[in-house]
């Protein structure tokens, strides 16, 4: 802070910086340095928010700024979170509000009686909760529309798409108006909208994290993480949310072994997300990593089983199917569609998709013997425009698919994975890189990522 520049000058400043320039580590830091507070960045952050209404009206389903003022007096400063503000998708239950998954037909539920343990967590870490944000309905999409609650813009091309699900959360990060935010992944919806908008988002493996009092899409797959601007401050947050140990991250530059699974995750590729993707494979093995490319029996039988209709759509149907008689109506029409068509889904092709799951996580485990990480696009195309989308519902389902495509493997394998930003030179959009290690390596994944983090840095 310049000695002509008053603290709440300095907090909005902060704000305005692009989120790699403003990771936990940052906020830190300025505390520390006394170049503001915690209730400087919060008034920083209100009138941010009143600056930009359009993105704060479909980023955010709630942004009170006297209820976060209330909140602040009750936060204790020396927590590991103290005062950083954090928003929270509205499928995450929080004592005294009503958890509407962003859709119509909950809007008359009953306020939650308790917060998710996940916002109990946060809570307890001093985190400043600021306020529900916009998804996909029901967290049934990859793409982020929300023809109800508003779809935000791409900080990169208000034209586009930020992704789904947790479509809200990613924008309020990118645009300054929270640090972090907390979302889900069922099949991507933590990666694709922070590959969309410059972001990281780390998926951790399913029992990491507690799902309990979060709206569910597919229990078998739901999992809680966050998205935010660096690997340290995923693990950061994830070592809250997991009531684990901090990592211990070493980001100095060192080789990796990296492989990249060939096959049917690297076709349909945009030219800019192939360009842009052997551009970062090129500058990692100058770093020195050694990066092979082979088949992974585990990958393709995911996919295989994805590409059959996977697990979510059966799960999602079977949880909707009284709700979706009686209120149909009140749906999205693409949710609804999507819903309608897993109904007649049989138990026996439900289970032959399942059955073969943990065997295929014991395959991935053993084939990643001797590699730190798998490398793969984490979307396959770049954001869509939003206008491409919304009226032509095969446009939609195509685009969905894609988004989803390459993500939803490691769900399926119950991996932890993890996206981060890559700035391809000269290019006007940022691609997701994603890395994944098998089920339980979440700490050694966030530490390999901070290495490529730092490889492909500024």
């Amino acid at each position: 802070m310049s000695s002509s520049e008053t603290p709440q000058d300095a907090a909005t400043a902060f704000w305005a910086r692009p989120p790699r320039r403003r990771r936990l580590a940052d906020w830190q830091a300025a505390l520390d340095a006394g170049d503001f507070t915690p209730a400087n960045a919060l008034e920083a952050l209100i009138e941010r928010a009143e600056t930009m209404p359009d993105v704060t009206a479909t980023a955010f389903i709630e942004f009170d700024a006297g209820k976060l003022r209330d909140r602040l007096t009750r936060i204790d400063p020396n927590e590991s979170l103290g005062g950083i503000p954090i928003s929270i998708k509205d499928l995450f239950d929080v004592h005294g509000e009503v958890t509407q998954a962003a859709s119509r037909v909950l809007g008359n539920s009953a306020p939650a009686t308790a917060d998710a343990p996940s916002v109990t967590r946060l809570r307890r870490a001093g985190a400043l909760l600021t306020g529900r944000t916009t998804m996909s309905e029901f967290a049934f999409s990859g793409l982020g529309l929300n023809h109800n609650f508003g779809t935000p813009p791409n900080p990169f091309d208000a034209e586009r798409i930020t992704g789904g699900s947790t479509s809200g959360g990613a924008a309020s990060v990118a645009f300054g108006l929270a640090a972090a935010t907390l979302g889900s992944d069922t099949g991507g919806s933590l990666r694709i909208p922070a590959a969309f908008c410059g972001l990281t988002g780390f998926k951790p493996s399913q029992q990491s994290v507690p799902g309990e009092g979060a709206y569910p899409l597919a229990p078998s797959l739901d999992c809680v993480g966050p998205i935010a601007p660096s690997v340290d401050c995923c693990a950061r947050l994830w070592s809250v949310l997991a009531e684990r140990p901090m990592p211990a991250l070493n980001s100095a530059p060192r080789p990796l072994r990296l492989a990249i699974a060939d096959g049917g995750l690297l076709s349909e590729l945009d030219d800019a997300v192939r360009d842009g993707f052997e551009a970062a494979v090129a500058a990692l093995e100058a770093k020195g990593c050694h990066i092979e490319r082979l088949s992974f029996e585990a990958v393709d039988g995911a996919l295989a089983i994805n590409q059959q209709g996977g697990l979510v759509v059966p799960e999602a149907a079977a949880l909707h199917r009284e709700q979706l008689a009686q209120a149909e109506a009140d749906y999205d029409p693409l949710i609804a569609e999507r819903l309608n068509g897993g109904r007649d889904i049989s138990a026996a092709d439900y289970l032959q998709r399942l059955w073969p799951r943990a065997g295929w996580q014991r395959r991935f485990a053993a084939e990643m013997a001797g590699f730190d990480a798998v490398l793969l696009p984490t979307v396959a195309t770049l954001p869509p425009k939003r206008a491409e989308l919304e009226n032509d519902a095969a446009a939609f389902q195509r685009a969905n698919r894609l988004a989803l495509r390459n993500t939803s493997v490691f769900n399926y394998l119950d991996a932890a994975s993890i996206s981060l930003p890559y700035f391809p030179t000269g290019a006007d959009l940022p691609i997701g890189l994603m890395l994944s290690r098998p089920q339980g390596d979440d700490a050694a994944l966030l530490q390999h990522a901070s290495v490529v983090e730092a490889m492909l840095g500024d």
